[in-house]
């Protein structure tokens, strides 16, 4: 079974989440909305549509979409 590409690391105890792809940081978002930005300007523009599907971005630790502090 193939990995996803996309992982939504844990919060953090100060509030967010760790974005990375194939294990480079792309940022640390507070929303969904900054995991989309994230994935744009790394060249997915219809990464909205992604988060939910477990072939393409894996949520470790929390529940997805849940960026609160841990």
């Amino acid at each position: 079974m193939p990995i996803a590409p996309i992982t939504v690391h844990p919060p953090l105890g100060t509030g967010g989440r760790r974005v990375t792809v194939r294990g480079q940081i792309l940022g640390l978002a507070h929303c969904d909305a900054d995991v989309v930005e994230f994935l744009r300007r790394a060249g997915l523009p219809d990464a909205e549509g992604l988060l939910d599907d477990s072939s393409w971005v894996v949520w470790r630790g929390g529940r997805a979409h849940h960026y609160e502090a841990a």
